[in-house]
């Protein structure tokens, strides 16, 4: 297969930068697949224009970015998408920024409001049953004064998974692994499991009533449980910070 070629690179301040977006457009270009041979560092360095030391800050930069793959004695290849290069560096930007763990919930809570409406119209019985299921373990752990995370996202995974859409599953993925990385510097703890095992009892109840609005705005309420839960860590890091 006869590859196109890169153009050489003009000298920037930021040259591995330039690496970088040249070594995605060659593999974009030249409709490079999962698990492709690159060149040797050698010829791409030609190619560029660049010295091997400034390609190989490149090719490191999109190794941690999950894009590219060394293997030694071998060479470099493309790898698969993968979300867990973005979680890592998600939750490295997090730190302690609770505004941006904030925003990181408010896009999840826009995106499944927004979806639920589709979920009514494709959804099982047995999909229904699962939901159910899931909640009544929900309510047994609420009523031993529990928090119930594991069954909290199954729910929601079980909630879109009739529309197989597997970024959207794989989003939700990544919502959940950000909040629990968040939980490492943030007490996210849920203060009521009892209000959020009821919570979900009235999105199946409307689920199952196939009424859109009702969902939505269950959906929606059932949010604003831990939109005070970061309030109240916000409202803790203000006093501590004027002490």
């Amino acid at each position: 297969m006869s590859l196109k070629s890169m153009k050489p690179l003009a000298r920037a301040p930021l040259l591995h930068v330039s690496v970088q977006e040249s070594l995605r457009a060659y593999i974009s270009d030249n409709g490079l697949k999962p698990g492709t041979l690159l060149p040797a560092e050698s010829e791409l360095a030609n190619q560029l224009g660049v010295s091997r030391n400034s390609l190989r800050e490149g090719i490191k930069a999109l190794e941690s970015l999950g894009v590219l793959e060394s293997r030694r004695g071998v060479g470099i290849f493309v790898k698969a998408f993968s979300f867990e290069p973005l979680l890592d560096n998600l939750a490295y930007g997090l730190g302690g920024a609770l505004r941006q763990i904030e925003e990181v919930i408010e896009i999840r809570r826009t995106l499944e409001v927004g979806l639920i409406g589709k979920t009514l119209e494709m959804i099982g019985d047995d999909d229904i049953a699962e939901l159910r299921a899931t909640v009544d373990r929900m309510r047994v752990h609420a009523e031993r004064g529990q928090s119930f995370a594991d069954e909290d996202q199954l729910f929601h995974t079980l909630l879109f998974r009739c529309q197989h859409n597997e970024t959207l599953a794989r989003l939700i993925d990544v919502f959940w692994l950000a909040f629990y990385k968040a939980s490492d510097f943030v007490n996210l703890d849920n203060v009521d499991p009892v209000a959020t095992w009821r919570d979900h009892a009235a999105i199946v109840d409307a689920i199952e009533a196939k009424d859109v609005a009702e969902a939505q705005k269950r959906l929606d309420r059932h949010y604003d449980g831990i939109s005070r839960v970061i309030a109240a860590n916000k409202k803790s890091a203000n006093v501590g910070g004027a002490q």
